[in-house]
């Protein structure tokens, strides 16, 4: 893990929890759990697919996607089809 890793993990785990208690009321731990819990957040902590170059907005909808389809794949930043 690089030195600033540590720092791009707490700034979306911040940013993400925002928007997922912004948009559904899920108490902030709550939210922080969920988030910290899924693929989405796994597939951040790997280095090697350098997904610090998609903005906070980006991870929340893969995030989102994920919990609607199990899937953060199915996410438009992902998928970059016909529709993006």
């Amino acid at each position: 893990m690089t030195n600033l890793m540590p720092f791009l993990l707490s700034y979306y785990s911040i940013e993400i929890v925002k928007k997922i208690y912004s948009k559904y009321g899920i108490e902030p731990m709550n939210a922080l759990r969920k988030f910290l819990l899924s693929q989405t957040y796994q597939m951040l902590a790997d280095e090697k697919l350098e997904m610090w170059d998609f903005s906070p907005a980006g991870i929340f909808d893969m995030w989102e996607n994920e919990q609607i389809t199990g899937d953060p794949g199915n996410s438009l930043y992902l998928r970059r089809d016909e529709y993006v």
